[in-house]
């Protein structure tokens, strides 16, 4: 009986694939676990390369690109496991017996509804495993490593696809909030994003990437948010792209925060469409959360 599902979607990253796959391969050998594989319409063959190199990985293939989000719901959708397990491509637990700390802390936790892992992000693994880090209850998780129990899953909306990318993992954990459903960072369970953070602020997506992280997160404020705390928020974090970006003579991010405004225009009538207003007490509580924990540093 499967009880864990393994989902990555990728595209153009076979090389990135192919490690992350290497590093769970232990895991992939287990009766109880299933590990499916979305490619979003690759052209660097990594569907062919699954189809001979990996035979006990389901493949799902696009011809064309349908997006993340898209995919993400696809697979949470319809995997068997009864824990569902998001990894990017490019990322792979550290951790050797994270499954068996997942089902006991699902177990242990039946208001539980989406473990958030700790994250390190670096090209090699850190020097150290280590953490001081204790478990604690946060207002969100991150897309590269985290575990659904699919109970919760089934519970909220699917993942907004009018997002495209960023913003939908804080868009569920508002949802999960509004059902009285936690989310836990359980740093016991280590997880490596091979991504080296300095090196993003120059590739070519940058732009986009703060177009749709900005956007995101206004898009929550118009979702959830109660109206009176609306401007306010909008206020303060323009301000602090401006102070933060646009004095220090960065065009892009502020070319990213006026396309950011233009999205969140042309968007009202999905916002008036998904709207789960929190009350003010929801609000406080969630305000009150420690944050996601989003990247991890071994010298804390």
């Amino acid at each position: 009986m499967i009880k864990y599902s393994i989902l990555i979607t990728t595209k153009n990253r076979l090389e990135d694939l192919q490690l992350t796959l290497q590093k769970i391969a232990h895991l992939l050998q287990r009766e109880d676990v299933e590990c499916i594989v979305y490619d979003d319409g690759s052209t660097d063959n990594t569907s062919e390369f699954l189809k001979v190199n990996h035979t006990n990985i389901q493949l799902l293939t696009n011809e064309k690109s349908k997006g993340l989000i898209h995919n993400r719901n696809y697979l949470l959708n319809n995997c068997k496991g009864k824990y569902a397990i998001s990894l990017d491509d490019d990322s792979n637990f550290i951790t050797e017996n994270s499954l068996e700390i997942i089902d006991n802390h699902f177990k242990a936790n039946v208001n539980c509804g989406v473990i958030a892992c700790r994250i390190f992000w670096g090209k090699e693994e850190p020097l150290t495993f280590h953490t001081n880090q204790v478990v604690q209850r946060v207002s969100g998780f991150v897309g590269c490593g985290h575990v659904w129990n699919l109970k919760a899953w089934k519970a909220i909306p699917n993942y907004p696809e009018w997002y495209f990318f960023y913003g939908e993992e804080d868009f569920a954990s508002l949802q999960l909030l509004k059902k009285g459903l936690e989310i836990h960072y359980v740093p016991e369970i280590l997880v490596h994003h091979r991504v080296n953070v300095s090196e993003r602020k120059n590739d070519k997506d940058y732009q986009i990437r703060r177009r749709r992280s900005l956007r995101s997160a206004w898009y929550n404020y118009f979702i959830f948010y109660p109206f009176s705390i609306i401007p306010k928020k909008m206020a303060y974090t323009i301000w602090q792209q401006i102070k933060n970006h646009t004095f220090k003579g960065n065009l892009k991010a502020t070319l990213a925060m006026f396309q950011a405004l233009f999205d969140v225009v042309v968007n009202i009538s999905n916002f008036i469409k998904n709207s789960n207003r929190l009350t003010k007490q929801e609000f406080v509580k969630y305000s009150n959360l420690p944050k996601a924990k989003i990247y991890w540093n071994p010298n804390e």
